[in-house]
């Protein structure tokens, strides 16, 4: 046939068409080798990435405030059945000052400083005052001379007499001259007695000059803490100033801190909850994670008719040198446990954590428990709450937790406690 090619010659033109050439199949195998060199350093660094990434989310920690869960005692038992706020007063305090005018030439008191009962507080400028007692120390003097001089010519009027009335019976002095010694007797008897009175005038009047000089001393009425000291050495006190100008009416203040306590308002329409001597809590604003047992005083028996409340007296069960005057206080009135009641069946079941560290985790109440550097989820079942705490049960007691965990804390994470 024409045209057609022997096989051989066909075989032939097959092998020359798979046949590589050796410069491309030189090429191509470096090519091959650096792309499997490139994809090899790109997995490298991809896994080198993700362990540097995993070490340091590893090793991140969650810095948070640690409380620790306390098992409530018997009193706490109780719930609040109604809250209100209010101030801390004194029932004994009292603003020093000098009975008389005059300038102050010494003040020994400084704020924060602690008095007895009589302690100089300051001194007033006395010379006026020593030089008026000097004044009537004289005069009691005279007048005791005086006195001393008509007692003796008393005495000696006296002898007189008895001697003209042994005479008359002789008939050796007229009845003139014996009444004239008798009247001299009764004239005397009467000069001691009003000398007497005098003398008695003077020493009046001696005490009375002692009693001014005695108001240039200012002590403390009774013992307690000074808390203003209002004026300084060299300015006029006044009890009877204004205050105005450079007159002060005042030395310091002093305040019994025994004598403190807790005034509240109460809305009226609550105040059937409250009566006397019943249990409450307190928990002043410095000092939200403390709780100061406490007692209903007195209700005072009148309304505030522009704030519809009425003032209740709350006494402070435990003094403590925290508690100052006019310091914010919020108090929970507290239900009575039933005297029938022991203690342990007074005590409820349970520890108290803060409230915010109860937060909820796949619809359950959890905690989050401090174990070494993580955090462990413990499952609880939140009671009562007892103002700034709650009761839970499920968790042990004395366990450390977090106080307020984030959102996306988790059961296992990482933890550092932040140091107070």
């Amino acid at each position: 046939m024409v045209g057609t090619m022997p096989p051989d010659t066909d075989k032939r033109l097959l092998l020359e068409q798979l046949r590589i050439d050796p410069a491309n199949r030189e090429a191509g195998a470096g090519s091959g080798r650096a792309r499997w060199v490139a994809a090899a350093v790109l997995i490298v660094l991809v896994l080198v990435a993700a362990g540097v990434g995993f070490l340091v989310l590893r090793g991140q920690r969650i810095e948070v405030e640690a409380a620790t869960a306390a098992p409530p005692a018997a009193a706490a038992g109780p719930a609040a059945i109604l809250q209100a706020t209010g101030y801390v007063t004194a029932r004994r305090q009292a603003t020093v000052s000098a009975q008389i005018t005059g300038a102050l030439k010494e003040v020994l008191i400084e704020e924060g400083e602690r008095v007895s009962a009589g302690q100089v507080l300051a001194r007033l400028d006395d010379t006026a005052q020593r030089a008026a007692l000097a004044q009537t120390d004289a005069q009691v003097q005279v007048a005791q001379a005086l006195l001393v001089q008509y007692e003796a010519q008393l005495e000696q009027a006296r002898r007189d007499l008895q001697r003209d009335q042994d005479l008359i019976d002789r008939h050796l002095v007229s009845q003139q001259a014996l009444e004239t010694a008798a009247t001299q007797v009764r004239t005397l008897q009467a000069q001691v007695a009003s000398q007497g009175k005098q003398v008695e005038l003077t020493a009046a009047a001696r005490k009375g000059a002692q009693v001014q000089l005695d108001y240039t001393t200012v002590r403390a009425p009774f013992s307690g803490v000074i808390t203003a000291k209002a004026a300084q050495a060299g300015e006029i006190v006044s009890p009877i100033s204004a205050g105005g100008g450079f007159t002060r009416t005042g030395v310091g203040t002093i305040v019994d801190m025994d004598s403190l306590e807790i005034e509240v308002d109460v809305n009226e329409a609550y105040i059937n909850r409250v009566h006397a001597s019943q249990p409450a809590e307190a928990v002043l604003d410095a000092y939200p994670d403390w709780t100061v047992p406490a007692h209903v005083i007195a209700i005072v028996p009148t309304a505030d008719r522009s704030k519809a409340t009425v003032k209740v007296r709350v006494g402070i069960d435990q003094k403590d040198a925290r508690i100052l005057p006019d310091m914010g206080v919020r108090v929970s009135f507290l239900e009575e446990v039933a005297k029938t009641k022991g203690p342990e069946e007074s005590r409820p079941r349970g520890v108290l954590v803060p409230t915010g560290a109860i937060v909820e985790r796949g619809g359950q109440s959890t905690v989050f428990v401090i174990d070494g550097d993580h955090a462990r989820a413990v499952t609880v079942t939140a009671g009562q709450t007892h103002g700034d705490l709650r009761l839970v049960e499920g968790l042990a007691s004395g366990s450390r937790v977090v106080r307020a965990p984030p959102a996306d804390m988790s059961d296992g994470a990482r933890v550092v406690v932040k140091t107070q």
